[in-house]
């Protein structure tokens, strides 16, 4: 059992940005508006494009570890924004709050007494260990590629 818990510890790290990984609150408190729709040559998404992405594929991880009868969005069209679609202060802070209640509630259930190991009903062998790691690895690459945004569309490539 303690096992199981120290477990749970480690997952909670990894979800709330722990160890290498940078915190999605760390890199979204000062992340500026006006660069949320910027374009980077050679890069075909914006920063709010990216965020609704990573919210996107979070939610459906989040509704298919919980829910069996979730259908999961078309792959890939159903995980990203249309290319051209422009976001609004409103819809990036939407993004911003969709993102961190889903966060909040993946680490709610890995935390819970839910079982880790044992596949997900109505998936195909998947446990609820595996799909919280996809969860961490998954928002830890897309926040590494939105730091360098940032950091690209604040004060230039230096």
């Amino acid at each position: 059992m303690a096992d199981d818990a120290q477990l749970r510890d480690h997952l909670r790290y990894l979800l709330s940005g722990g160890g290498a990984h940078l915190s999605f609150d760390e890199l979204i408190e000062d992340f500026p508006e006006q660069a949320i729709n910027g374009r980077i040559d050679g890069v075909p998404y914006t920063p709010w494009q990216v965020l609704e992405h990573m919210r996107l594929a979070q939610w459906d991880i989040l509704e298919f570890s919980r829910n069996p009868k979730h259908v999961s969005p078309p792959f890939p069209a159903g995980y990203w924004p249309e290319p051209e679609r422009v976001a609004t202060a409103k819809m990036w802070r939407q993004s911003i709050t969709e993102f961190r209640r889903d966060l909040q509630e993946m680490l709610e259930l890995t935390t819970s007494d839910a079982d880790l190991m044992s596949p997900i009903p109505g998936g195909d062998g998947q446990t609820l260990l595996r799909e919280a790691l996809l969860v961490a690895d998954h928002n830890a690459y897309h926040l590494g590629a939105l730091t360098l945004m940032k950091r690209i569309l604040s004060h230039g490539a230096q």
